[in-house]
């Protein structure tokens, strides 16, 4: 795999993440729009030329996610939103 693929592999996971997570919020607060937004953004990844992404990019995409994580996290801790996944993961 090389340094293109590692980077689009890197960006859809943390979007794929987001909309993991927006999905399980969403069966309590509705709000498709954001879910809509985020869709296109998976669409838009697959035509982006990762050529002209550096690693700082991708740093910068994860760290967003894991910030943007990090604020929901007060919804599952709160029992404000239902759990996402019902297996342990590694």
């Amino acid at each position: 795999m090389d340094r293109t693929d590692q980077y689009r592999l890197r960006i859809q996971n943390c979007v794929g993440t987001i909309l993991e997570v927006h999905s399980a919020i969403s069966r309590d607060l509705e709000n498709q729009e954001f879910l809509a937004q985020f869709e296109g953004l998976e669409q838009a990844i697959e035509t982006l030329d990762m050529t002209l992404v550096s690693e700082g990019d991708i740093l910068m995409v994860e760290q967003a996610t894991n910030a943007l994580l990090q604020e929901l996290r007060t919804l599952f801790e709160t029992g404000q939103a239902k759990r996402i996944c019902t297996r342990e993961l590694n």
